[in-house]
């Protein structure tokens, strides 16, 4: 295991660990301290801890009733297998780390409510307007398992309005922005999926940005194997012309030697017929003598 796969799988364990124990403590600091529809100021009057129960999916939308918060809770459950398995398989490619970031914070956003769905009807008693919930109630909790409801306290309601009344559809209507109220599971899956999205067009721009290099390449590549072709053309050309010089200078080196060879032939041919008129010089004198 290479040091950088080591240090995602560590910054992912990091991630989950803080993410659950921030969401949890403070879930179970609400629901033991306050009715439903308690709310204190943080800052201002647009920054609000305000207490509120969902049986559905993030930011108190509801999605049926209990048949549909069975069927919610097993969807989280499974999802949640499914999210694990491929962020150990990204971890073990060595993936981008805003990719792994991205599917580690939905994860732990879906465990952290999964936790709620399944055991918090059973940890903690009923909460209502007028009374705190107590946890580990000795006539045991308001729920069943994995009938659990969510807990939610963050309130944004930083601006609002009043439609005119005159106004189609929405006149005379009370606004707020925003007016979802929320828990630290729900944001981490908020900034989870934002994360990922502009990791994806970041890659997409990325391989755009490749994909035109590509294209432009070939162009370049033709241009040098054109001139590399003309370059070869012309280097076919001129060796006939080197080649042919090479064999008349061969040629001439072969008559050379051959008027050479010629020449020591007849010299050698004029130094026998030398020899041969002394011999018979000397044979003539001889006979000379003889008669006298």
């Amino acid at each position: 295991m290479s040091d950088s796969v080591k240090k995602k799988y560590l910054l992912c364990f990091s991630l989950i660990a803080i993410i659950l124990i921030v969401d949890q403590a403070l879930k179970f600091w609400i629901k033991t301290h306050f009715a439903i529809g308690d709310s204190v100021d943080l800052i201002g009057d647009w920054c609000k801890l305000y207490f509120v129960e969902n049986i559905g999916m993030a930011f108190g939308v509801s999605f049926g009733e209990e048949m549909g918060k069975l069927i919610l809770t097993l969807f989280r459950f499974f999802a949640s297998i499914g999210i694990i398995w491929l962020l150990v398989r990204m971890i073990k490619k060595d993936s981008r780390y805003t990719l792994i970031i991205s599917v580690t914070l939905i994860f732990v956003g879906a465990v952290g409510n999964l936790i709620d769905s399944c055991f918090y009807g059973l940890l903690f008693s009923e909460s209502t307007h007028d009374t705190v919930a107590t946890f580990l109630p000795e006539n045991g909790g308001y729920g069943s398992f994995l009938h659990g409801k969510v807990v939610d306290m963050w309130y944004f309601p930083i601006l609002e309005w009043d439609w005119p009344s005159w106004m189609p559809w929405f006149g005379g209507k009370h606004c707020e922005f925003f007016s979802a109220i929320f828990n630290v599971a729900d944001a981490a899956i908020t900034v989870g999926i934002i994360v990922l999205f502009f990791d994806q067009l970041v890659c997409q721009f990325s391989s755009s940005e490749e994909d035109t290099e590509e294209v432009e390449t070939p162009k370049e590549e033709k241009k040098v194997n054109r001139l590399m072709e003309n370059t070869a053309c012309e280097d076919v050309t001129a060796k006939p012309d080197v080649d042919v010089s090479k064999e008349d200078t061969v040629r001439d080196l072969v008559t050379e030697e051959h008027k050479t060879e010629v020449s020591k032939e007849d010299t050698a041919l004029d130094d026998v017929t030398s020899e041969t008129k002394t011999d018979i010089s000397k044979e003539d004198t001889a006979l000379d003598d003889v008669t006298k």
